[in-house]
């Protein structure tokens, strides 16, 4: 499966409800036209769910860097050795230059 190129005219927000079209979720998961994407090999800090307060700010801070990172311009969004996660989110790993 060839890569997906994003381009300038995609532009991220945070997620505040629905509908879900093109947001970020959190530090590693985005809606993009209203697909739920994971990035692959990125696990960043909970934010809804924090095991503690220190948690919850590193994954706010991974949620804005997120969406700081996607509206820079291109990146790629490359098929990994499998298709979906097992929460059926499009899982791929997001690349830039």
């Amino acid at each position: 499966m060839p890569a997906i190129l994003l381009t300038l005219a995609a532009s991220f927000t945070l997620c505040t409800g629905a509908p879900r079209i093109t947001c970020v979720v959190d530090g590693d998961t985005f809606w993009l036209e209203g697909e739920k994407v994971r990035v692959a090999d990125i696990n960043a800090p909970e934010t809804t769910q924090a095991a503690c307060p220190r948690e919850a700010l590193l994954g706010d801070r991974a949620k804005l860097r997120l969406v700081a990172l996607l509206n820079q311009g291109r990146v790629e969004l490359v098929p990994v050795d499998r298709e979906r996660d097992r929460y059926g989110r499009l899982l791929r790993e997001v690349r830039r230059n």
